[in-house]
């Protein structure tokens, strides 16, 4: 039973007076405002230590099908897990597929519709209490600036954000590249502010050019795509250009899943993200790795 005695005399008692409260300053950008469940969902997404994660991108299927290197997600995928700071994936593919056990930080593909077949981006999102079953520790929801669907893409991350607030997880906005839409700092600036200004607590998008200007001009964490599939040696210049001009992390599939050695490759991409290994010295591990 408590000393009762003890907390009406106040005995042994330190209230730590003359001592002033430290301000806790949360160690991702734009992000000192909001809810404790939110900090502590990207505090799992990102190494607190280096402020940087290395994602893995495996939700292709959901528009794509079985491309290459993802036909099957218990032998591709399951091995590079326990490498990965955070997962990228569908609800279909986690409860198929991913272990409980793995205990890694889920952005779950939180939007869906039209595939490769159709025209892209006409897309509605989840059930929130889905996400919730699962666990999500983010929310990413495609975003179509400049496209056809723009105003009902940004409509899904508004609701997705208010969900996020509502819940407490982080909401990533995603932003899409169209056929007619040029690849340029001018058109992801754009593209990632209106995701930030719109609720996106983090934003996915493209290394460019002039990449800097991008993330200065974003006011929350940007962790960029790896898009297609390169030479290692040239993706892993992708990531250490990318981390050098301000990017958060990478959010990597094709280049990882379908390395020659993706558990060396994604051993290597995590090298030039949080160990700031340049890309020679992380192409060196990689081929150490691989032996």
């Amino acid at each position: 039973m408590a000393d009762a005695d003890g907390i009406l005399e106040n005995k042994d008692k330190d209230y730590g007076i003359g001592i002033p409260v430290k301000n806790q300053a949360f160690f991702l950008k734009g992000l000192d405002n909001c809810d404790w469940g939110i900090k502590n969902r990207m505090s799992r997404i990102f190494n607190p230590k280096t402020g940087r994660t290395v994602m893995l991108a495996f939700d292709h299927g959901y528009i794509m099908g079985p491309t290459s290197g993802l036909e099957r997600l218990d032998l591709s995928i399951v091995p590079l897990i326990e490498y990965a700071d955070s997962l990228m994936c569908t609800r279909g593919a986690l409860r198929s597929v991913v272990p409980p056990t793995s205990d890694k930080p889920v952005c779950l593909r939180y939007s869906a519709g039209s595939s490769v077949l159709t025209e892209l981006n006409n897309e509605c999102i989840l059930d929130i209490q889905d996400a919730v079953r699962l666990n999500a520790s983010a929310l990413a929801v495609m975003v179509s600036i400049g496209d056809t669907f723009e105003a009902k893409t940004v409509e899904n991350l508004v609701r997705t954000a208010d969900y996020g607030y509502k819940y407490g997880i982080p909401t990533m906005g995603v932003t899409a590249v169209g056929k007619q839409m040029v690849r340029d700092a001018r058109y992801f600036s754009a593209a990632s502010r209106i995701c930030a200004e719109n609720g996106a607590t983090l934003v996915k998008t493209y290394y460019c050019d002039g990449f800097a200007k991008v993330v200065n001009s974003c006011p929350v964490p940007i962790v960029i795509a790896g898009g297609k599939k390169l030479p290692e040696k040239e993706a892993l210049e992708l990531c250490y250009k990318a981390i050098s001009e301000g990017a958060s992390g990478v959010d990597m599939g094709r280049n990882v899943f379908q390395s020659e050695n993706p558990v060396a490759m994604i051993q290597a991409v995590k090298a030039v993200v949080h160990d700031n290994l340049t890309p020679e010295q992380a192409f060196e591990m990689f081929n150490d790795l691989k032996k």
